[in-house]
């Protein structure tokens, strides 16, 4: 998922939004007041109900459900935070109390894909801050190709809900982040460069057991768990023609990927199985199982013919059934459905006066 909000505004504002612009942007108190559901939901949005915005300013993004779905960890950039790239920080699903939710990442280097861990009382996510004091610069392009970047300096870390890290996952050379929990608590699942390509691993709560999953060319990420902890849905990019193979290895080496054409796949959790879900064209990305294990929501620009417009879509795990879900005329995307299946969380660019901002939305799943 790393870095494609970065995808979106690069999209829709040409090359000029990773600037934060806020000041058009009610604060957390007045818009909560003010705003009503008419203004934060589409009328073809058939499946929301009771939608509530918790963010208010800056790139908030990634938002993921606490085991007891009662909270949510997420990532923002946010000057008025502290927080001039991606950091971590974590909030009660009816939204954050004060001046800025907590923040448990350090304030160093660009943090990306946080996740509860089982008990709720830490949580992971993966970080350059070992290497980095300040944000890496962030290139965009390549040849007049957009391009996002793959840091080798990340490593994935465990925190505590004060932002104390007690654990790191990971300490190979490379890119190691994306990591989520399966819902048994049991693996964890996240992307790695250490076999000289973007692949899927998986490895024990504790870190152990590291075992590699997918190994096809191309980068496979954004993985998460089926509700039975038995299959795993993510994004990848599977160039087939020589001349895209040369352009992703040569861009990888660079340590650099191009995120414009990726398809949603599902396989088992020891990479067996492995199957193509969509065949639509662009870039088809961000996928959580439904809490039947029967479908996936995924964010996907298939429909636009300029490629900047994303929605939520859903389709069977077979492939067929595709419906869209949200019908924002910019970006909608991260979606993640509680535990219980009560509630879906995801980021958007709707209510945001006409500015820059992403921001965490919450409503009730209706079927």
């Amino acid at each position: 998922m790393i870095r494609f909000l970065s995808f979106i505004c690069l999209s829709i504002f040409l090359f000029a939004c990773n600037e934060t612009t806020t000041s058009s942007t009610p604060s957390a108190s007045t818009a909560t007041a003010d705003d009503t559901e008419s203004s934060l939901v589409y009328p073809q949005e058939k499946n929301f109900k009771n939608i509530k915005q918790l963010t208010f300013g800056g790139d908030n993004a990634e938002a993921y459900f606490s085991f007891n779905n009662k909270e949510l960890v997420f990532q923002a950039s946010n000057d008025k935070w502290g927080a001039n790239c991606d950091q971590i920080f974590f909030m009660p699903i009816d939204g954050y109390a004060g001046e800025q939710p907590p923040m448990i990442s350090t304030g160093k280097g660009r943090t990306t894909c946080s996740y509860f861990m089982p008990g709720d009382s830490l949580m992971l996510y993966a970080s350059t801050h070992l290497e980095h004091e300040k944000c890496p610069e962030a290139p965009r392009t390549v040849d007049g190709k957009y391009i996002w970047p793959i840091y080798p300096e990340f490593d994935i870390f465990v925190a505590d809900r004060k932002g104390n890290i007690v654990k790191q996952l990971t300490n190979e050379p490379g890119y190691d982040a994306e990591a989520t929990v399966s819902p048994d608590g049991q693996k964890i699942v996240f992307t790695s460069t250490r076999s000289g390509d973007l692949e899927l691993y998986t490895m024990d709560i504790d870190g152990s057991n590291v075992k590699q999953v997918t190994s096809g060319l191309g980068y496979d990420g954004g993985a998460f768990f089926s509700p039975d902890s038995k299959q795993l849905v993510f994004r990848a990019s599977r160039p087939t023609a020589k001349e895209d193979q040369d352009l992703y290895t040569s861009l990888l080496k660079k340590d650099v990927v191009q995120p414009s054409d990726m398809e949603i796949y599902v396989c088992n959790v020891d990479g067996s199985d492995l199957t193509q879900v969509t065949d639509l064209g662009g870039a088809n990305w961000a996928p959580y199982f439904h809490p039947s294990g029967k479908s996936i929501l995924f964010s996907s620009n298939h429909k636009s013919k300029s490629g900047r417009q994303f929605n939520i879509f859903s389709i069977n795990v077979d492939g067929t059934g595709l419906q869209q879900i949200t019908f924002d005329n910019t970006f909608d995307a991260f979606p993640m459905f509680s535990h219980d299946g009560k509630y879906l969380v995801f980021s958007s660019n709707r209510n945001n006066g006409g500015t820059r901002d992403t921001n965490v939305f919450i409503t009730e799943w209706v079927e």
